[in-house]
């Protein structure tokens, strides 16, 4: 890929801007692409909705770092929140102990989905200092005031508020999670300091014991570890308003950058929701589908595929029909791949084929890359062993940048594993059939053949003798 794109320019990636366009990816610093995604609240197990997130950020690094020499991702966790607070009360634990448990098991589940850790996962209790000077600037600079222990920032002192969600205020007052308070000089100022009484967790500030608002964090936290601006910020779309829009009025009003949006981040990736069986998830209903448990019933690159299914700013509907799916498709790319297995994929120089990588140019256009290469598989049998170079070629480049196809073929078809049957009585029992089969004792061998499906066990005549796999 890095050869095809010097003809290119550094440049056909397209990523979301304010005002919803596509836009031409130019990276601020060829030599370093930075990129932030808000991560998890920890206080629980993580939805499937939350993996999409983790998942498509997860391609789309891998996608940049085959086009430039550095890409540094940061991808926080936040552990202090209302939330938190209500889980460690009810399960009678501390803050810590929660918040470290729910970590430890989000970077375990993403990681079976494949997803790699980000290169740094700052914790936001780590950055209150940090948060505390933002909020100094904020005051100073007269977007944010101080009322009763509470810290403040002024909506409308911000005239460009509402640019990357396209609301306008009636809207925003409308959306805004924000609580009407009579602190607040209006409806739509957001918190950004509150009161922290002990025994709730709290810190020293100029404005007594408290802790940081929500929206606070990410912007201390993204300019602490990437510098400003970096390159893309993205998360779920769920955060567009107010949570994004937020960090950039804050981080914004803090650099007295109030007419330059993208003095913060210059690009804007949000993936779609996740709903399951055609509706939204949420615990009324009882659909919320956690990441622990799925892990537990599908391969991880069957979910990873899954997710990817669709293309990331659409919204994905979650069924067992689309994870059935997905798994046949994968046991179809990892037959081709075993059918394969003698092809030396590097023998020669190849690159991935135009009609291929043309759709993760465009905006990873992901369903369209899983068709291609679908139909790069057809026709294997008639091919030359040219053609099932450059097959196996792109099979394992895609797999690499998608995440798929990094188990052995074997392995994952099953071959030469057995969860009901010891393996010498597989062969015993193989042995048997053949031999039936040259006195051509047919019924025999059909009903060896018989017993062992019904032990979960497929077997396959080769040129190459019997084999046999799991079912």
């Amino acid at each position: 890929i890095r050869d095809s794109v010097a003809s290119r320019g550094l440049g056909d990636v397209y990523k979301r801007q304010l005002g919803n366009n596509l836009e031409e990816f130019k990276p601020i610093d060829p030599l370093n692409v930075r990129v932030y995604a808000c991560g998890p609240t920890v206080y629980n197990y993580a939805h499937i909705g939350n993996a999409r997130m983790a998942v498509v950020n997860d391609l789309l690094i891998r996608f940049l770092k085959t086009l430039y020499p550095k890409v540094t991702y940061v991808s926080n966790i936040t552990d202090i929140d209302d939330k938190i607070i209500a889980a460690s009360q009810e399960n009678k634990i501390s803050i810590k102990e929660l918040t470290e448990k729910y970590t430890k098991i989000y970077n375990e589940d993403m990681s079976v989905l494949g997803v790699n850790q980000p290169d740094i996962q700052p914790k936001a209790t780590d950055y209150i200092k940090e948060m505390i000077n933002l909020i100094e600037k904020l005051i100073e600079n007269n977007f944010a005031y101080e009322k009763d222990g509470h810290v403040l920032f002024h909506v409308p002192s911000f005239k460009n508020y509402g640019m990357l969600s396209g609301r306008n205020r009636d809207e925003q007052i409308t959306g805004s999670r924000v609580e009407v308070a009579p602190y607040k000089k209006d409806p739509t100022d957001f918190v950004l300091w509150k009161p922290s009484p002990s025994p709730l967790p709290g810190w020293e500030s100029p404005w007594g014991l408290g802790r940081p608002g929500w929206h606070l964090e990410c912007s201390a936290m993204s300019e602490k570890t990437l510098g400003l601006p970096f390159d893309i910020h993205s998360g779920g779309a769920d955060l567009i308003f107010p949570h994004h829009e937020n960090e950039i009025a804050q981080t914004c009003a803090a650099h007295k950058s109030n007419d330059d949006l993208k003095s913060f981040s210059k690009y804007w990736f949000h993936n779609g929701f996740v709903n399951v069986e055609g509706e939204k998830m949420s615990k009324s209903i009882g659909n919320i589908k956690l990441v622990h448990d799925l892990v537990k019933e599908y391969k991880g690159e069957v979910l990873r595929l899954t997710l990817l299914s669709a293309h990331y700013r659409q919204p994905l509907n979650w069924t067992r029909d689309i994870i059935k799916q997905n798994s046949t498709m994968l046991d179809r790319l990892y037959r081709t791949l075993k059918d394969l297995e003698k092809i030396d994929a590097y023998a020669e120089k190849n690159e991935i084929e135009e009609r291929i990588i043309n759709g993760l140019y465009d905006d990873l256009n992901t369903p369209k890359v899983i068709a291609e290469l679908n139909m790069l598989t057809n026709g294997i049998n008639n091919a030359d062993v040219k053609t099932k170079q450059k097959i196996k070629f792109n099979l394992l480049e895609i797999g690499k940048i998608f995440g798929i196809l990094q188990e052995n073929p074997d392995t994952w078809l099953g071959y030469g594993q057995s969860k009901n049957i010891d393996q010498d009585t597989i062969e015993r029992l193989i042995k048997d059939r053949n031999e039936a089969r040259r006195n051509k004792n047919f019924d025999m061998a059909d009903e060896i053949r018989k017993k062992l499906k019904e032990e979960g066990v497929e077997i396959e005549d080769t040129s190459e003798g019997t084999i046999w796999r799991s079912i």
